[in-house]
């Protein structure tokens, strides 16, 4: 067993000559181990040639002049250049005509909390549930890795819930950044690919919290806060069927399963 679980973006590496020493040896002993991964590998190792293949001539043609770099930073420069002097003169006269009215306001307060969680959580949704290749980078198969991994980064015992009565399987996690820390992504999809996101990391504030319901676009959530651990369940089912799930959620959390 390596030191980290070998990931998707492992793989991609290891077929692109990214990653070299140790974890070279360490991937390749897992694709030795591991013939279904090694198969599958093989078939990104052979789609990348055919991609070279058919994009070589592209590749070889000279760079348009639009597109040179030395242009490209000149001119965002002067855009930069033209913004700032637009936004002084907008300061000046905001400030001549209210000399009594202090600044707060014209910049928001980052979000902070369960509203600071309910936002991560949707914007985790919105890039990596999408995505029909690789959402998860650790799968199912590997959860308890994912579980000593993410409680390891936490320095938290996190847990993965188990969603099956209500319809949807687990289908694996990954590690995230977030402005307030690490945090787990879990995910799970129903046999009609709807897919839900479980976000959890340490609070820093608002560390209990009683659940409360988000929204963003189509997509529902309900976040809340039990002894510094912060969860979020987000997707687009209905708010009262997920509702329920998050309810779900919570009662496993609380009896550590």
């Amino acid at each position: 067993m390596t030191g980290h679980p070998i990931t998707e973006d492992d793989l991609h590496g290891y077929v692109d000559g990214l990653i070299d020493g140790a974890r070279r040896a360490e991937v390749e002993a897992y694709l030795q181990d591991h013939q279904d991964v090694a198969a599958r590998t093989a078939s990104y190792a052979k789609q990348r040639d055919i991609l070279r293949a058919s994009l070589a001539p592209i590749a070889e043609e000279p760079v348009p002049l639009r597109l040179n770099i030395a242009r490209m930073i000149e001119a965002r420069r002067a855009r930069i250049s033209k913004w700032a002097a637009a936004l002084a003169a907008a300061l000046l006269v905001f400030l001549g005509g209210s000399a009594g009215w202090s600044l707060r306001g014209v910049v928001q307060p980052a979000r902070e909390g369960i509203l600071a969680l309910a936002e991560e959580a949707g914007e985790s949704y919105s890039v990596y549930a999408p995505d029909r290749v690789r959402p998860v980078e650790i799968r199912a198969s590997e959860g308890k890795e994912l579980v000593n991994w993410a409680s390891q980064r936490l320095q938290r015992s996190v847990t993965v819930p188990d969603l099956a009565s209500s319809g949807y399987r687990f289908m694996g996690g990954r590690l995230l950044a977030t402005p307030h820390g690490p945090a787990v992504m879990f995910m799970y999809d129903n046999d009609r690919g709807t897919r839900l996101v479980v976000l959890t990391r340490p609070m820093t504030v608002d560390q209990n919290k009683p659940m409360v319901p988000h929204t963003s676009g189509a997509v529902n959530g309900f976040a809340w806060a039990d002894n510094g651990l912060g969860y979020s369940l987000v997707g687009p089912a209905a708010p009262d069927v997920l509702h329920s799930i998050a309810d779900s959620v919570r009662d496993q959390v609380k009896r550590g399963i």
